[in-house]
């Protein structure tokens, strides 16, 4: 850093008060009551349990024994009672540490916390700590999280979700010292409040579409053909890995059109690549894309793609999640044949391999393209109602997937259902609130303007709907007559949500019609208090239509691509320095003790000075604004002293899948450290009841309708040839005429030229003899050519094409426009 702020040195935790009130049971309940005063029995599920007060403390004379001597499920806690009388009174925004004694019999225990909103009462809240297996009385530890706006009280135990016993007694619940004051920016003002964007020197080599960040902290960009015909037939396919550290592209030999492909980084850190496109539409628009079967791990070590076995049929833009004990799940898309594939695919993570149709669980239901499917805490999978290309599921347009059940049951509350074409969908940090945010979106086969609708759901709540959040804020769109400021509903799709470090939401990018008039603007969401700071700086490269955004691992966002309409290919790189990098020195981690975590784990890191919360960030695997697979997980502390720091690691693979993780420590002004990569396994993650500690009893189990009646067997589901919104009869498959133009486009040829014209679409080549939008009246074979538009003076070539720098290992075809 070369300018920012002065940092203050911020004071360590202080002891204080103990909040609890009765912390060691010494003073029994009144009446029938059998419980300590201000405890109370909680719990839930089919399972023997006894509470008892017993001799057996670790001071004075009383302690707790909770006790399971069978479960089928649920568990048993011994809790704060939920009461103005005894639950601590917190602040918002302050952290504390909380303490116990324990001994126990089963490993299966953990410290969780209820909390009490000031408007919707009682709540879950976390589970803070696994307990391990101890004979003799051990101390325990922990720090909350930041307490969230509109909670004034907390009540906290310790749940007991296995046979056996856990005894506690002496709680304690101190107040951390408040955080030092915010230190006063020494640099650019505006910087600092809006952050900044930096436009590479070098530019992207290839017209990538998906973007992974592996574990080595470089960057995978896979283009396939890059939605360029010409390359297509040339057997041209490019990948191209990026190294942040020195700013290199190195091209990546490719095996197969890995164009709309799926992708997810699998345990061991290896990139699964699934489908893609075996072939374009036909010229007169009869056949439409087609969907490969071919399936290849690509390994970051070694730089290079290996075929696995085939899928069971072709996925063009299918789904791709992994699942708690290593699996990825996979849905939509199109197949060989361009109809809608309606078949589940399981790759399985011991066998390593798809497995075979009949030992995948199916409901043979047509998700879409894309469709933004995200795994829940206890092992079921939300349809948030993000996809890509027309309109949403039949019903609600969102669900809840219970693969073991196999059911599907709708979710309410999803404004605009139809309209969330290429809207974003991010399960909200931290992965524990089980909250996900879905913003924009449009339509490309009615092409309205991109909606600014951001809803939001609870999936902790009994019966989870979604609620409206704030709208996008407005930004400037570029129509093609130069940028103009936002009206009315005008939002985007294409947007991009970016997961960043201090909990906080990047949303960037988009556009205002599909594939085309971007619009520049970024705002920054906050889970906390679910507002969005609007007017951070905007990335100043357009980015609709095939652009990604994604966290690196210093903690700043790289943005690549755009793709609109008229087959142009922006091959400029962006890199977003979010404001809390410009706060002055960064904390640093100086050690992590061991790189490879288990589930359950309590693992030590050092850091060079005192730190609020730290968390594992997966890495991103970004295509079309989806990433089903972000996720922000907390990992609550154990403050050993300044330096020296216990991380509380979450027993539940459903809420961290296995794999390699971002590990990032962030002080008290949300200032992030460079992340330091953990790897997280363990046989928790392939164990049978992996869901079990996510136990919650009402964690979306009252759902509102009834699950859908399983359809029948079928091979597909019939699909438009025009699916992806774009006109065949003008011009070559890598350009989009779109078949329905904004709603502002008169029904005219001399309308419909203009605004191609505007979009830098130059002339364009009738296919065949049929002109259905009447682009070609003089019927000489070119669409908007000469004497067809009286008056109307066309580019003869885009003037927004993009070049990359000549370089040896890029094709010739790919540098200029194709």
């Amino acid at each position: 850093m070369t300018s920012g702020l002065l940092l203050a040195a911020q004071p360590p935790a202080a002891a204080g008060i103990n909040l609890i009130k009765n912390p060691g049971f010494e003073n029994p309940g009144t009446g029938a009551d059998t419980m300590p005063a201000c405890w109370s029995r909680s719990g839930w599920g089919d399972n023997d349990f006894t509470f008892t007060t017993t001799t057996d403390a670790h001071s004075g004379t009383a302690a707790m024994k909770v006790e399971l001597t069978r479960r089928t499920d649920g568990d048993r806690k011994a809790l704060i009672t939920e009461s103005a009388a005894c639950a601590p009174t917190v602040t918002a925004d302050r952290q504390y540490d909380l303490s116990l004694w324990y001994k126990s019999t089963t490993p299966d225990a953990a410290i969780t916390l209820f909390r009490h909103d000031t408007t919707a009462g009682w709540q879950y809240w976390t589970d803070l700590k696994t307990l391990p297996l101890e004979g003799a009385y051990t101390r325990a530890e922990v720090r909350t999280p930041v307490v969230p706006p509109g909670t004034d009280r907390i009540a906290w135990g310790v749940s007991v979700f296995g046979t056996g016993s856990v005894t506690t007694d002496d709680y304690v619940m101190e107040e951390v010292t408040p955080p030092a004051p915010e230190p006063e920016c020494t640099g650019t003002a505006e910087e600092c409040a809006k952050g900044k964007w930096e436009v590479l020197p070098t530019k992207n080599p290839v017209r990538s579409m998906h973007s992974v960040v592996l574990h080595n902290g470089k960057v995978l960009l896979i283009a396939g053909s890059g939605n360029n015909p010409e390359m297509f037939e040339a057997g041209t396919f490019t990948s191209a890995v990026y190294d942040p550290a020195n700013g290199s592209f190195k091209t990546i030999p490719t095996p197969v059109d890995m164009f709309c492909a799926g992708h997810v980084q699998l345990s061991d850190g290896r990139v699964l690549v699934m489908s893609g496109n075996k072939g374009y539409p036909s010229a007169d628009g009869t056949i439409g894309y087609q969907g490969l079967k071919d399936s290849y791990v690509f390994d970051p070590a070694t730089e290079t793609y290996t075929r696995t076995n085939d899928m069971n049929g072709g996925h063009w833009y299918p789904s791709a999640t992994i699942l708690g004990n290593g699996d990825v799940i996979s849905f939509g898309g199109l197949k060989e044949d361009s109809t809608g594939n309606v078949t589940a695919e399981k790759f399985s993570a011991t066998q390593h391999k798809w497995l075979p149709m009949n030992e995948v669980n199916q409901t043979w239901s047509y998700w879409g393209l894309y469709p933004s499917m995200i795994l829940m805490q206890d092992g079921r999978l939300f349809y948030s109602g993000s996809h890509t290309f027309g309109n949403g599921t039949p019903g609600t347009g969102a669900s809840i997937y219970d693969y073991d059940a196999n059911t599907i049951t709708d979710v309410p509350g999803l404004r605009n259902k139809d309209q969330r074409d290429e809207s974003a969908s991010v399960l909200l940090p931290p992965a524990q609130d089980q909250r996900v945010l879905t913003l924009g979106g449009g339509n490309n086969e009615t092409n309205p303007v991109a909606n600014r609708l951001t809803d939001i759901i609870d999936l902790k709540q009994p019966s989870p709907a979604y609620v409206a959040g704030p709208p996008i804020p407005h930004g400037l769109v570029d129509q093609g007559t130069g940028k103009r400021p936002q009206t009315g509903a005008e939002g985007k799709m294409y947007v991009s949500a970016v997961l960043l470090p201090d909990g906080t939401v990047l949303e960037t990018g988009g556009a205002l019609h599909d594939r085309a008039d971007p619009v520049y603007e970024a705002s920054i969401f906050d889970p906390a208090t679910d507002t969005y700071r609007a007017g951070m700086a905007a990335d100043p490269v357009p980015r609709g239509y095939h652009s990604s955004a994604f966290l690196l691992p210093d903690g700043r966002v790289m943005a690549v691509g755009d793709n609109p309409g008229n087959g142009t290919y922006n091959h400029d790189v962006s890199i977003y320095t979010p404001p809390y990098l410009l706060k002055g020195p960064r904390p640093r981690i100086t050690s992590v003790i061991d790189g490879r975590w288990n589930y359950g784990d309590t693992q030590r890191i050092t850091v060079d000075r005192p730190i609020a919360k730290a968390e594992l960030i997966r890495p991103a695997a970004v295509t079309h604004s989806s990433d089903p697979n972000q996720r922000f997980v907390d990992l609550p502390l154990s403050v050993i002293d300044d330096r020296t720091i216990d991380l509380n690691v979450t027993g539940n693979p459903n809420l961290a899948p296995p794999g390699w993780y971002m590990l990032f420590a962030v002080d008290a002004n949300g200032v992030p450290s460079v992340a330091e990569w953990v790897h997280l396994g363990g046989p928790a993650a392939m164990a049978a009841e992996a869901e079990r500690s996510a136990h919650v009893h009402d964690f979306a189990d009252d759902l509102t309708a009834a699950p859908k009646k399983r359809l029948k067997k079928r091979d597909s589901v019939p699909v438009s040839p025009r699916v992806a919104g774009c006109d065949r009869h003008y011009g070559t498959a890598g350009v989009c005429v779109p078949t329905v133009f904004p709603k502002e486009v008169k029904a005219t040829a001399k309308a419909r030229c203009e605004w191609l014209a505007r979009h830098d679409y130059g002339r364009l080549k009738v296919n065949g003899k049929d002109d259905p939008l009447r682009l070609d009246p003089n019927r000489d074979g070119t669409a908007c050519g000469k004497g067809d538009v009286p008056g109307m003076t066309l580019p003869a070539t885009p003037r927004g094409a993009a070049t990359p720098p000549a370089a040896p290992s890029v094709a010739p075809t790919e540098r200029g426009r194709p």
